[in-house]
C-alpha cells in the first residue's frame, strides 16, 4: 500500500487479478473510434506526418497496439507489470505495420533517452496523478519527450461535470468464457482536493465456482479547464483545445463526465 501526501492510504492499482479482468470489463469501450480520433487530431493539429508515439499509462495496449497496428511507432510506459503482461500477450498475437516496445516505468519520472513527434495519455491517466506535483511531474515528463510542436492528446474528468452529477453505485456483470466477471463501483467525492475516491471489488467465477476476487481502492482526481491550463503552462506545452469525449469539436457542458485535450511543446 502506498499514502498520497495528505495521509490517505490507497491500495495498490492494477494488480494480477484486476489486470486479468482488465479486457472484458472494458469491452464495450470503443478503443478504434478512440483511435480514429487520435488520428484525426494529428491530421488537424499538426504541421508535420506524426510517425512516432508515446503511450504514457499504456495500460494493457488497448490504444498502443491499434496504433501500432496503424504504422506508428510507439512507445508505451505502464507502471503495473500485471498490465504489461496482458498487453505482452496480446502482442504476440502480432501488432500490424509498425513498431511497439514496451517499458514499465513510472509516468512521472521516466527517461527514454528520446523525443516524439506526439504523446497519449488516454484513459484518465492524468487523472491518477493526485498531488499538484504528480500532475506536473508527468506533464513535464510529456514534454521532455515531444519534440517542440509536437503534440500531446488526453482524457481526464471534467470538474464541472463531476460535481454537478456525483458519483454513483455502479454494478457490471461481464460474460467471460463459461464464467462471468462481477465488478462492484462504490465512489465518494473530496471535493477540497478534487479527487473521487473509487473503491472496486472483483470476483472473478468459472461456472460457478469463484476463481479469484481482490478489492482495489483507485483515487481519480478530476480537472477544471483553467487549473488544466496553468499546469500546461508550467510544463512547458500549449493548450489548444479541451472539448467533449469522444466527439471533441463539441464544447464542454455539465453532462460531459469526460473532457478529451489537446496541447502543444513550445
Amino acid at each position: 500500500m502506498r499514502r498520497c501526501a495528505s495521509g490517505d492510504t490507497v491500495t495498490q492499482t492494477f494488480g494480477a487479478v484486476y489486470a486479468a479482468a482488465y479486457d472484458p470489463l472494458y469491452q464495450d469501450k470503443n478503443y478504434v473510434v478512440e483511435c480514429d480520433l487520435i488520428e484525426e487530431l494529428f491530421r488537424r493539429y499538426s504541421a508535420k506526418r506524426i510517425s512516432t508515439v508515446l503511450d504514457l499509462g499504456s495500460g494493457t495496449g488497448n490504444h498502443a497496439i491499434p496504433m501500432s497496428s496503424r504504422g506508428y511507432q510507439v512507445v508505451a510506459v505502464e507502471r503495473s507489470q500485471s498490465m504489461i503482461s496482458v498487453a505482452q500477450s496480446k502482442m504476440a498475437r502480432g501488432h500490424g505495420p509498425g513498431s511497439l516496445v514496451l517499458r514499465q516505468a513510472d509516468i512521472r519520472n521516466v527517461q527514454l533517452g528520446q523525443q516524439f513527434d506526439a504523446a497519449l495519455m488516454m484513459f484518465a491517466v492524468l487523472g491518477y496523478q493526485l498531488e499538484n506535483s504528480d500532475v506536473l511531474s508527468a506533464l513535464r515528463t510529456v514534454r521532455e519527450h515531444l519534440h517542440t510542436d509536437g503534440l500531446f492528446v488526453f482524457d481526464v474528468w471534467y470538474g464541472p461535470a463531476v460535481i454537478h452529477q456525483g458519483p454513483s453505485q455502479r454494478v457490471k456483470v461481464i460474460p467471460n468464457g463459461d464464467g462471468k466477471i462481477l465488478r462492484a463501483a462504490y465512489s465518494d467525492l473530496d471535493v477540497s482536493r478534487h479527487l473521487c475516491q473509487v473503491v472496486y471489488h472483483i470476483w472473478s467465477f468459472s461456472g460457478a465456482s469463484l476463481e479469484s476476487e481482490t478489492e482495489e481502492t483507485h483515487m481519480m482526481r478530476y480537472f477544471f479547464p483553467m487549473e488544466l491550463c496553468l499546469f500546461m503552462e508550467c510544463a512547458g506545452l500549449q493548450p489548444v483545445r479541451l472539448g467533449a469525449f469522444p466527439h471533441f469539436d463539441q464544447d464542454l457542458d455539465l453532462s460531459s463526465w469526460n473532457a478529451v485535450g489537446i496541447a502543444r511543446a513550445i
